[in-house]
């Protein structure tokens, strides 16, 4: 993997105040926190999304120019904006990061991992269709499996709960935390420090 050059991070989820505090959106919420961090703010893109070209990670080599950002379009058209991305600031694959919710990971817990199927999700199917390539990094935010008998598409577009909300801010910080580690050291050192029972 070439160090040198821009990321791309982009953070998925459905536009509008009615969709913000959804578990859907809890990948657009990460890159809100990056955003934060960096004291960088996204800004209107043609490529139909918002945008923060800014720095990641302590000062020194670790340090990594970054392009921060969050689709304007909805979940399942997100390949559109982000392949207009990946041509606009000329990112290969190997530097675009996703970072969305997923079904499949206990609530709260953090996973990365680089290619590999979408596991029905609408947001991936659409931007490996868009970029043609499967091979970019996932940052996947755990939101569990839906209650009872309640279809996931009800429940991912559901707010977080309460109990959930309380540890919302320490979920976003972690996987925020994970971004800055993948970008600095590489997969395999997030994944240790993020897959190791904790």
């Amino acid at each position: 993997m070439s160090e040198s050059g821009t990321w791309l991070v982009v953070g998925l989820g459905n536009p509008g105040p009615r969709y913000a505090g959804n578990r859907h959106n809890v990948g657009a919420m990460v890159v809100d926190e990056l955003a934060r961090r960096s004291g960088s703010t996204l800004r209107s893109h043609k490529a139909r999304a918002v945008v923060a070209q800014t720095r990641l990670g302590a000062a020194g080599p670790e340090n990594r120019s970054v392009v921060l950002a969050v689709p304007s379009a909805f979940m399942n058209e997100s390949g559109g904006p982000v392949a207009a991305l990946v041509r606009f600031f000329s990112v290969p694959a190997e530097r675009l990061v996703v970072v969305h919710d997923e079904l499949d990971i206990p609530s709260g817990e953090v996973r990365l991992k680089l290619g590999g199927g979408e596991g029905g999700h609408n947001g991936l199917r659409s931007i490996s269709s868009a970029v043609g390539t499967k091979d970019y990094h996932r940052v996947r935010v755990g939101i569990g499996r839906p209650p009872g008998r309640m279809d996931a598409a009800d429940y991912v577009l559901r707010d977080f709960g309460p109990v959930e909300r309380k540890e919302l801010p320490f979920v976003l910080g972690d996987a925020a935390d994970a971004v800055e580690l993948l970008l600095a050291e590489g997969l395999l050192a997030a994944q240790q420090r993020y897959h190791a029972p904790r």
